[in-house]
């Protein structure tokens, strides 16, 4: 699974995706910068990645 790309949601830039990127892997847009989320591989699909929550030490 070589050269896989998949349009940011965001700015609809193409957005690579490594051969061993995994379902759930988050990646970074290069045009905006935005945190995203590899929701499929076949056909590659990105989605904005929620953001993280606070870890109060729990």
């Amino acid at each position: 699974m070589a050269g896989l790309t998949a349009a940011c949601p965001e700015c609809d830039a193409q957005v690579a995706i490594g051969s061993d990127a995994e379902v759930g892997e988050i990646v970074s847009c290069p045009e905006c910068g935005a945190d995203l989320e590899i929701r499929g591989l076949t056909p590659a699909q990105l989605e904005v990645a929620p953001p993280e929550e606070e870890d109060w030490g729990e």
